[in-house]
């Protein structure tokens, strides 16, 4: 019976993977039609296959280059991300090996800030740019990036960290280490798959934003996401050419997923078992 159970599982696993695999294949598949075979409905799967759509997404029909913007992008991610675990590890070090008193409120409250509709902030935060002269400035966006997605990695960070033996780190502090050294040599690299998680998920985060990016951007720091929306014009939509910059733009995601996997699966599950 149990044997059956596991087999209904992973077959159900199989079939719901092959579900969200579907779309991204479609995807792909279509990026190397031309746009007639591209347009057609239903679509044509033996079509011939080209890489128009890649050569016009790079500019070789003198449309515009891609390269600042995925510059931008992961210009922005790359920072803010950074600047978030600089901040997010201290921060839940206080709330989880040394708890402050009623850290649950703390913790309610980091995740309270994300309950405000992102477009609630943007008036208000657009005047602040256009006063201080940053608007189409790619650091207001690792600000921005980084204030958005420190609650969250404070939230999950202070699980992976209440996981760290304290043994471990009176250990370091009896032998002389100082704060910044225990969080260093002896914090991180017992929580390096909760970190590897938690940057992951900012990087995703922060590689997707549109709606600052969009309206708080224009030719110096556009982003990846905005230079996409470009590709919907007056026209019509290009089909082929959109799913060949689709796909572009979530290779360095798909990379990043890749690369940090096993941390990943570690991080996302640490804790689960006692």
């Amino acid at each position: 019976m149990n044997a059956i159970r596991r087999n209904g599982l992973g077959l159900v696993a199989w079939l719901a993977g092959v579900v969200f695999f579907l779309p991204i294949a479609w995807m792909a598949l279509t990026s190397f039609h031309s746009e007639e075979d591209a347009a057609t409905n239903p679509p044509s799967f033996a079509a011939a296959l080209t890489l128009d759509g890649y050569r016009e997404f790079f500019g070789a029909g003198g449309g515009a280059s891609p390269w600042p913007s995925l510059i931008n992008s992961a210009v922005a991610s790359v920072a803010s991300t950074l600047l978030v675990l600089l901040l997010a590890l201290p921060a839940a070090y206080a709330l989880s090996i040394r708890p402050v008193k009623k850290w649950t409120d703390v913790l309610f409250f980091f995740l309270s800030t994300k309950m405000l509709p992102v477009v609630a902030g943007l008036l208000p935060i657009y005047l602040f740019a256009k006063n201080t002269d940053l608007l189409d400035n790619i650091w207001l966006l690792v600000v921005l990036y980084t204030s958005m997605n420190l609650p969250i990695a404070v939230w999950m960070m202070q699980s992976f960290l209440a996981e760290v033996p304290v043994a471990v780190i009176e250990a370091a502090r009896v032998d002389g280490a100082k704060l910044p050294v225990i969080l260093a040599r002896v914090v991180a690299p017992i929580a390096l798959p909760g970190i590897a998680a938690t940057s992951l998920i900012c990087f995703i985060f922060s590689w997707n934003e549109l709606l600052f990016a969009r309206v708080l951007t224009g030719v110096v720091a556009e982003t990846a996401p905005v230079f996409l929306t470009g590709f919907i014009t007056s026209q019509g939509l290009f089909l082929a050419k959109v799913c060949a910059a689709s796909l572009v733009i979530s290779l360095p995601v798909l990379a990043a997923g890749f690369a940090a996997q096993d941390k990943l699966v570690q991080g996302l599950s640490l804790g689960a078992v006692k």
